[in-house]
Order: C-alpha cells, then sequence, then structure tokens
C-alpha cells in the first residue's frame, strides 16, 4: 500500500526537480549574457565613441535578411548590406564572444573613435543582448589574400600595385602604434586581414585580437597566445629573446612583406630543398649572394621594387624584438632608395640556446641544414 502511494509522489518529485533544474539553468544563461550585456553597455556609454548604435532589426533590414554572405570565419559572418542614405556596407554578425564581450569591445574601442586612409572605417555597430554586429565600409575588391595567392589572370595585380599596397598597410600598423592617443597593437597582420577599395587603397581590418596601451608602454602584458600561425612572431614562444611589445606587429608585417612581394607562402612544407622549406632563408641567400630572385614575367623595375620590400621585410623578421626596426623606420625604408638600404643579418627560427637543446636530445633528429640555417 505505502508503495502505491509512493511512486506517484516520485514521479512528481523528478518532474518538480527537472523543472526546476532547466530553470536555474536558463536563469543562470540569462544572467551571463545579461552581464556580457552590462560590461558592453557601460563601456560604450563611459567612452562617447563615434559609431552608429543600430538596433538589430536595422541590421537584419540592412542586409535584406543576411541574403548576401560575404565570407566566415571563426567570429562569425560578413554580409553585404545597404545603409538607408544608399552606400553598401559589410556587416560582421559574431556567432559568439569571449570574455565578456571582450573581443566586440575590442573591435569598437580599437577603430570607433579614429580615421586613417589605410584603416577600415568602422560605421556602426549593435548590442542587443546576445545579438552583436559591427558595420563597416565596404570594399569592393575584398581582401588582399585572394589576389595574392590565386593564379587566375583576372586577379593580377602588377608590382607597382603591389608596393603601393605595401606602403600603405605599413602606413596604417605605423598610425595604430603612434598616431593615435593609446598605442594599438593588432596582433594579427595577415593578407587576409588587408581589404581593398575600388582604388585598391588597403584597409587595415579585423581588430578582433587588438590590444590598447598607453603610448609610453612600450612592454606589453599578455598571457593567451594571438595570431595566426606563420605570423606569429617568435617572442610568443621564446620569452629569452625579448619582451612582447609593437615589435610583434612589425614581424607579421615583415611575414606578410615577403608574401606579397614573392607571391607565394612563406612556409611550403611540399618545398623540395630543405633551405626551401621557410621561404625567407632562401630569399636571404639569394640577396647575400646578389642573385636575381627567379621570378616570372617581370621587369627589371618591378625587380628592383621586390627586392626593396624582401631586403625590409628579412629586417622585419629579426628573431630578436630590439633588432627590428619600429613601424615608422619601416615606412621610410619602403618609401626610400634601395641604395640606402643594407642586407640585414640572417633571420633565425630559434635561439641559440634552443636550438642546442633540441639538437642535444637524442630522440630528436638534427638535421645539419636546419642548424646552418637557424643559426645566424
Amino acid at each position: 500500500m505505502l508503495g502505491h502511494y509512493c511512486m506517484p509522489y516520485l514521479i512528481v518529485r523528478y518532474v518538480v526537480g527537472t523543472i526546476l533544474f532547466i530553470a536555474l539553468m536558463t536563469y543562470k544563461w540569462r544572467r551571463r549574457h545579461s552581464s556580457q550585456s552590462e560590461n558592453i553597455e557601460s563601456y560604450l556609454e563611459q567612452n562617447s565613441l563615434m559609431p552608429i548604435r543600430y538596433i538589430y532589426k536595422e541590421i537584419k533590414k540592412m542586409t535584406t535578411g543576411f541574403n548576401e554572405k560575404l565570407g566566415e570565419g571563426g567570429y562569425g559572418s560578413v554580409f553585404k548590406g545597404k545603409l538607408r542614405s544608399g552606400p553598401s556596407v559589410a556587416i560582421k554578425v559574431l556567432r559568439k564572444s569571449k570574455g565578456n564581450g571582450q573581443d566586440f569591445i575590442n573591435e569598437v574601442a580599437t577603430i570607433g573613435t579614429i580615421h586613417h586612409q589605410n584603416v577600415v572605417h568602422l560605421i556602426g555597430y549593435c548590442a542587443e543582448g546576445s545579438k552583436r554586429a559591427l558595420v563597416y565600409e565596404f570594399m569592393p575588391n575584398g581582401s588582399l589574400d585572394k589576389f595574392i595567392f590565386s593564379r587566375e589572370e583576372n586577379l593580377h595585380l602588377t608590382y607597382d600595385t603591389i608596393y603601393n599596397i605595401a606602403i600603405g598597410v605599413a602606413r596604417g600598423i605605423s598610425y595604430l602604434h603612434h598616431g593615435c592617443e593609446m598605442q594599438i597593437l593588432h596582433f594579427d597582420i595577415k593578407p587576409h586581414n588587408i581589404l581593398l577599395d575600388e582604388k585598391f587603397i588597403p584597409k587595415v581590418s579585423d581588430f578582433g585580437l587588438a590590444k590598447l596601451y598607453p603610448i609610453d608602454k612600450s612592454v606589453v602584458t599578455m598571457t593567451p597566445a594571438r595570431g595566426t600561425i606563420g605570423y606569429m612572431a617568435p617572442e610568443l614562444f621564446y620569452t629569452n629573446i625579448g619582451r612582447i611589445s609593437d615589435k610583434f606587429d612589425v614581424y607579421s608585417f615583415g611575414m606578410f612583406l615577403i608574401e606579397i612581394a614573392c607571391k607565394r607562402k612563406n612556409l611550403n612544407p611540399h618545398a623540395e630543398r630543405s633551405s626551401q622549406l621557410y621561404f625567407p632563408f632562401w630569399i636571404y641567400d639569394q640577396l647575400d649572394k646578389e642573385k636575381d630572385i627567379e621570378m616570372e614575367d617581370v621587369t627589371e623595375d618591378e625587380k628592383k621594387i621586390a627586392k626593396k620590400m624582401m631586403i625590409v621585410s628579412l629586417w622585419c623578421i629579426q628573431l630578436k624584438p630590439n633588432d627590428r626596426p619600429s613601424m615608422n623606420k619601416v615606412v621610410e625604408m619602403l618609401e626610400g632608395d634601395i641604395e640606402n638600404l643594407k642586407i640585414p643579418p640572417k633571420p633565425s627560427l630559434y635561439p641559440r640556446e634552443t636550438l642546442e637543446r633540441i639538437c642535444s636530445d637524442q630522440t630528436t633528429v638534427c638535421p645539419s641544414s636546419l642548424v646552418l640555417q637557424a643559426i645566424p
């Protein structure tokens, strides 16, 4: 008889418990998103930012229901939209945010109040609960990577255009480092993050990883690794060679510069010779031996432009941050005469003590070619 009454009681208890658990989880989820929204709201209110604030309904209307997608990444998706006044825009809809909306705040705070010919212009933003979007000026020619790494004839760029793009990007980064009230470090300079307008004027974009620091602060405190493999400066991994600073972006720009000058990736795992595995080593060897870089369908003047870009890039990717030039100096070197440029020391992938430790490990194969390449 007792068991007859216990069964309904247990069922009711289980149902009530499940409902309470779901309610608790829902409450915590809403509270977390509310906290993120409050964090963003508080920041935007405290800092009189210039971009226009849009509601999500307006964002949806601008994109005609998110009809035309321009691209997609880990952050979310980019859609083409149109302002009521007529101009086209690119709208980045964030899929998710980290650190209480810190990536969203980074992007709005970084470029929300600055205007430079070579930095993408942020027109507006949307912060409505968990829905967040950024409204940018539309770049008709898209990102630079498709022109650099594509083999299609219609995507070919002349060396004059590539050279002007290099100078424009350098000026944009220099402005971020030295021309703002706060020093802005980008941490993700690469062809994919350089957008081109209708005249192929380059704009530095994607500030989700950026950090702001006082102009007089030369060393940056940063714990999580950030950036893209192939463009990340070695001090991120080897603290004994120097601290993280604005020279991180200089290194990334150097890797970017070699890629656009040679129209190929810096890392080539399918290279025939080990010296070509890491392309900057091969470039250095050619320049050091005063050999012409093998390039197809280029004039002597174009070779001269490419050589200048390569020399500057090799200065930018020196192992130790203190051995790299500032971005102001990089602009000066790119705009100056090639006769005034000296060949820098050979770049290195590892600090000497790190390489010695790797090669002393009997379980590790240490080819003589690696030793020769890695130590200047």
